[in-house]
């Protein structure tokens, strides 16, 4: 049996197993992952702003909060896409 382990996943980990479905190819309007000109206001509404808008939804996407991963691993995909993306957001503090 594989081991299961109970640290939380990384940025690149959520957005791959997760955020990846749309923020890949840009689909429902998603800003594209890398796309510094799609990311660049969504960017100046701080961490805060974008991590609410993907824990309870936005637009097009689906509500992340309560899913498969925690706020704070969510979070970090936040971050990870973000700094992919041209922004300088700091990883968030685990609580």
């Amino acid at each position: 049996l594989a081991e299961v382990s109970s640290e939380p996943k990384t940025g690149e980990e959520v957005y791959k197993a997760q955020c990846s479905a749309c923020h890949a190819s840009g689909a429902l309007g998603s800003p594209k992952f890398c796309d510094a000109s799609a990311w660049g206001a969504r960017i100046g509404k701080g961490y805060d702003g974008l991590l609410t808008s993907a824990l309870k939804g936005k637009g097009s996407m689906s509500a992340q909060g309560g899913g498969a991963f925690s706020d704070f691993e969510v979070g970090r995909a936040v971050v990870y896409m973000v700094n992919n993306s041209g922004g300088k957001f700091a990883e968030p503090a685990k609580k």
